[in-house]
């Protein structure tokens, strides 16, 4: 099962220095070594799935260098980028056991452990980024996070932003719910995912990401969906003609942390790794945004047909089948209650 597609970027350096220069001019620090007088009370690792020039590991970079600093050499923790220590289903296990002591994760791969995480990927439930962020600064991450606790793993931050995706054609253009009747897109193996386009009557088929490009060009499947960022840099656009910004599910990053390693470190350490991941969050969100600005225009200039769409209608035409019933049923009246606090009524 891939889940590249859901929150990996695989994004080269050129791209991340054109949306944002500034972001690399303040890590300059990036990669070089750090000399200390004497070796660290705790080594810890922390791994995730993304290229070193993504902004989750570019943020994550400076944070871990002011851990360092705060805790007096103290705490060391070392980032591991782009699966070095494994793939993410193996990572997951390995913050469980203790293998690594910090991973960054997707809410929809989290969801295959902690199924309350995946409630952030309920189609067409967040109308923006100001609802994602109430909702997951208050009581719905609360509540999402308590459950992540409950298998024996720490979150140790507000969660960081993977965002939200959109859907590429390479024939018809998807502008009101009715286009989607019989589009054959693919989708990752995430039954959220499958769900939803089967409710909008379209006809989704699961592919491995490193099978999409081929199967865009040879017509296996009309279209697809993801990130601005994944259509950009895999370049999707050579084998689509059309992107409409449909925002239909959003995802987020948690970093996680092994319990065990997180009850050794002292409590005043503790504090200062969660201000720390904490703050470079809050950074990382506002680098995706501005990313998606940037990509947007990006992908404009190169030919590709970006087409806004009405949301609303989306959502409208979702209520009328048993998509948000069935979803309500699986995730809870607690959680539902939750999510419906801060993007209305669903069903």
């Amino acid at each position: 099962m891939s889940h590249r597609s859901n929150h990996r970027s695989g994004i080269d350096r050129r791209t991340f220095l054109k949306a944002g220069a500034s972001l690399a001019a303040a890590a300059p620090l990036w990669g070089l070594p750090i000399r200390r007088a004497s070796a660290a009370d705790f080594s810890y690792k922390l791994a995730t799935g993304q290229d070193p020039t993504h902004p989750v590991n570019i943020r994550a970079q400076q944070a871990c260098d002011k851990i360092r600093t705060a805790t007096g050499g103290k705490l060391d923790i070392k980032v591991f980028p782009a699966n070095q220590l494994g793939s993410d289903t193996d990572l997951l296990s390995q913050v469980r056991s203790g293998g690594v002591e910090f991973f960054n994760q997707a809410s929809s791969i989290l969801a295959t452990l902690a199924p309350a995480a995946g409630i952030v990927n309920t189609g067409f439930a967040f109308p923006d980024y100001d609802t994602v962020w109430k909702a997951l600064d208050g009581d719905l991450g609360a509540y999402i996070r308590a459950q992540i606790e409950k298998t024996g793993i720490v979150t140790v931050s507000r969660p960081w932003d993977n965002g939200f995706r959109q859907v590429s054609s390479s024939a018809r253009v998807i502008r009101t719910p009715e286009d989607l009747r019989g589009f054959k897109i693919r989708v990752p193996q995430a039954p959220m995912l499958t769900s939803l386009f089967k409710a909008l009557d379209a006809g989704p088929a699961p592919i491995n990401f490193n099978e999409l490009y081929s199967a865009l060009q040879t017509g296996v499947v009309e279209g697809q969906e993801n990130a601005l960022p994944i259509i950009a840099t895999a370049k999707l656009y050579e084998v689509q003609k059309s992107i409409s910004l449909t925002s239909h599910v959003w995802d987020g990053y948690w970093i996680l942390g092994n319990r065990r390693a997180w009850d050794k470190l002292p409590a005043d350490m503790r504090a200062i790794v969660t201000r720390e991941f904490e703050a470079a969050g809050m950074l990382q969100r506002a680098d995706i945004a501005t990313l998606n600005g940037t990509l947007r225009n990006d992908l404009k200039a190169k030919g590709i047909n970006v087409v806004d769409v009405d949301r609303q209608a989306f959502r409208d035409a979702l209520r009328k089948t048993s998509f948000y019933g069935d979803w309500k049923a699986k995730y809870g009246d607690q959680g539902w209650g939750l999510l419906e606090k801060y993007v209305g009524k669903l069903v």
